[in-house]
């Protein structure tokens, strides 16, 4: 037999997640991110599920370059845009949409020979400091962009920092504003957070990531429970030995947890080379056996051990869920003190992975 641990996809999670996003944004279309190989969950796996959305934003071109050759024929988004003025020969194969955040992408643009007009989604660093062009500066570059044969349809484009926390996104919005007041053009501003929660920053695009796999942006699972967002993923695996202790054995490479008393220890078939986090703390949530228990001494690399004491009755054989249904994969992380983001696409290639319909 196989090792017992794997993930299952919910597909008709991913379509349910998708149109309750919709309702959040009924006047806007959607960029569903599928970067990270689908935050973890594969795009091969997925994409057919998500095939109602009006475009899909990523990173890679080897995934936009998977979406093409699987049929995919709707709009794709570059997120960081191009690397090299030589990646235009790529963008323009696969009609590509893409992101332009600095000069030298204007320049490689003006100087490339191109079968039809790029799409552009201009960059504004609007606070977060990562890419884009200054508010004083966007409006310059807007126009340069305008004048370019090469270039199609242009979008204005920002990304939040602070739309999951209390501070919100009143600042980014104001600089925004600022970089815009001058340009005519859709604006696709909102991520998941701000897709859920700030209404003003719709617009004509937003761009739900985290929220498309049933997990939340802010990192706790409470501030979308209401939402009827529904995790895709479950990771799920088996007791495969239960060892008995007594008071002052330890437990795991380095000893770090030590039992008080009599105590039940399951041994779980996952690690941190199935993608579970090595630095998960003792006490960090595990579904085994119907009950919530929690993780004891150090992860190895194939193996957690969990506290059996609320479970009496589990065994070797007993169903284990690391994530997923029972256990959403925000508290895993909470406990980890990262978030689900994380979790998700560093899930293990070695991991079988099954799809459902239910």
């Amino acid at each position: 037999m196989p090792r017992p641990i794997s993930a299952t996809l919910s597909l008709s999670a991913l379509t349910q997640n998708l149109n309750i996003i919709r309702g959040f944004a009924p006047e806007s279309k959607v960029w569903t991110v599928v970067k990270a190989n689908g935050y973890g969950h594969g795009i091969s796996r997925i994409w057919r599920s998500l095939s109602s959305t009006d475009g899909f934003a990523l990173l890679d071109f080897k995934e936009a370059i998977l979406l093409r050759e699987s049929g995919w024929q709707g709009p794709v988004l570059l997120l960081e845009g191009f690397f090299t003025a030589e990646d235009l020969v790529t963008v323009d194969q696969y009609r590509l949409t893409t992101a332009v955040h600095s000069d030298w992408q204007i320049k490689a643009l003006a100087q490339a020979q191109l079968s039809q007009p790029v799409d552009v989604y201009l960059k504004v660093n609007s606070g977060m400091n990562r890419l884009g062009f200054s508010p004083e500066h966007a409006g310059t570059a807007w126009q340069q962009l305008r004048e370019l044969k090469q270039v199609g349809e242009l979008t204005l484009m920002s990304h939040f920092a602070t739309a999951d926390s209390v501070e919100g996104v009143d600042a980014q919005m104001a600089a925004v504003n600022l970089a815009g007041q001058d340009i005519s053009g859709p604006r696709c501003l909102a991520n998941s957070a701000a897709t859920l929660w700030h209404p003003q920053t719709h617009h004509d695009w937003i761009r739900p990531g985290i929220i498309i796999y049933g997990a939340s942006p802010s990192g706790e699972w409470k501030d979308i429970a209401h939402t009827g967002l529904q995790p895709v993923m479950t990771l799920k695996s088996e007791l495969i030995a239960v060892q008995e202790l007594k008071a002052g054995d330890r437990v795991g490479y380095g000893g770090r947890y030590q039992a008080s008393g009599p105590q039940r220890v399951g041994v779980v078939a996952c690690g941190y080379a199935d993608g579970y986090p090595r630095h998960a703390p003792t006490g960090t949530p595990v579904w085994v056996d119907g009950i919530v228990t929690t993780t004891v001494g150090t992860v190895s690399m194939d193996m957690l051990t969990v506290d059996l004491t609320p479970c009496p009755h589990a065994a070797i054989g007993s169903p284990v869920e690391l994530w997923g249904n029972h256990l959403p994969v925000d508290d895993v992380a909470t406990a980890c003190g990262t978030l689900g983001y994380e979790l998700l696409s560093a899930l293990s290639p070695r991991v079988p992975v099954s799809v459902t319909d239910h």
